[in-house]
This record gives C-alpha cells, structure tokens and sequence, in this order.
C-alpha cells in the first residue's frame, strides 16, 4: 500500500535567495508521528531530485502536527537568478506532497479502512 502526502497533508511554502522553505501539515494530528518516522529530510531531498541539491534540514513542530523543511541549493541561485520557469517555493510544496510513502497506512487511513469509509477507488 502507498500514500500520497496530498492524501494527509497539506503544504506551504516559500522562498528566499537559494533556499525553499517547505512547511508539512497534517489533516488528523493522529498522522504526525507516521511522517515524522516516514518523511525525513534525506527522503525529501530524494524525492525533489536535481530541484533540490541541499543540504537539507528538518524541523519538528508536534505541537500544531507539521514539519519544517529547509532546502538550500534548490531555487537555481534564487528566484531572480533561476532559468527554471517559475521556479518558486510553493511550486516545490506541490512537488513534495506527490511523494508516496509505502508500507502500512497513516493512523487516519488505517481507521477508515477498519470503518469501511475507505474513499471511492480506495486507499492509495
């Protein structure tokens, strides 16, 4: 089974100078410390390919259910600078909430399916 972080998630994100600011919120808190075990920030840089060279940092915010990703040397030099066609930060935001994650599904997920609410087609 795989899940789409769009599927649990949502994103913000920005931009300055060579650096993207990424910004990963749960829907349900109950699904936090699934992307916490699962979304790290080697995975990110991974998964962002040539767009994101890093390094990378990540930040933990339990509190409000969500983590902070730093990516520097992923903006071509800067928003300005870049060749890349709009090459801002919140088009990188849609590119990390295409990521799949595979194994067991997020607490969120696992209860719809025990409750057979799983969404039309079915879980990812």
């Amino acid at each position: 089974m795989t899940t789409k972080l769009r599927d649990i998630c949502h994103a913000r994100a920005g931009d300055k100078g060579a650096t993207v600011n990424i910004g990963l919120v749960c829907y349900d808190p109950a699904d936090y410390p699934w992307i916490v075990q699962h979304v790290t920030a080697e995975r990110v840089l991974q998964h962002l390919g040539r767009f994101g060279r890093g390094p990378a940092e990540r930040y933990e915010l339990p509190r409000i259910g969500a983590l902070n990703f730093l990516v520097h040397n992923a903006l071509d030099g800067g928003v300005t600078c870049a060749l890349m066609p709009d090459g801002h930060g919140k088009g990188y935001s849609a590119i990390l909430l295409e990521l799949e994650i595979e194994g067991g599904p997020p607490p969120s997920r696992a209860a719809l399916e025990r409750a057979g609410d799983a969404p039309a087609g079915g879980l990812r």
